[in-house]
């Protein structure tokens, strides 16, 4: 099975109401998982960037779904940054220049053995440790 680091969670459900071409990746990406061809794995930190928003807006229904996505999806894994995904985010920061928040996802992903890393950043395409899939180049 393919193992798929998502770090654009937060990303695909704010902008997929705007853009039906993140809103058709998104629902491919989860048609995937939900018949079992592709597990997806994110960061701790996912919950942060996402309960952000809804948190602000009070907004507790969003609050549920995106935590029930994110905990309580078959095939969706949220793993916990420990000693050794900071490790290996302080590297990738020193050889990349990337920014904390961005060194802790690609870790994350290399670290638990994902196949490849999701973005909508251009920037994380300079890590050579991973595949790195821009969302943008994707087609259905």
């Amino acid at each position: 099975m393919f193992i798929l680091f998502v770090w654009i969670l937060h990303h695909l459900f704010t902008i997929s109401k705007k853009h039906v071409t993140y809103f058709n990746l998104t629902k491919a990406i989860f048609e995937y998982v939900s018949q079992e061809k592709l597990d997806v794995i994110t960061a701790s930190l996912t919950l942060t960037e996402v309960l952000m928003k809804p948190i602000q807006a009070k907004n507790r229904r969003l609050q549920r779904e995106y935590r029930d996505l994110l905990l309580n999806t078959k095939n969706v894994s949220t793993i916990a940054i420990d000693t050794i995904i900071a490790t290996k985010a302080a590297e990738l920061r020193a050889k990349y220049n990337l920014k904390t928040p961005d060194a802790l996802h690609v870790a994350s992903a290399i670290v638990s053995g994902c196949d490849a890393f999701l973005t909508n950043d251009d920037g994380i395409k300079r890590v050579t440790e991973i595949t790195i899939l821009i969302l943008d180049d994707l087609e259905i």
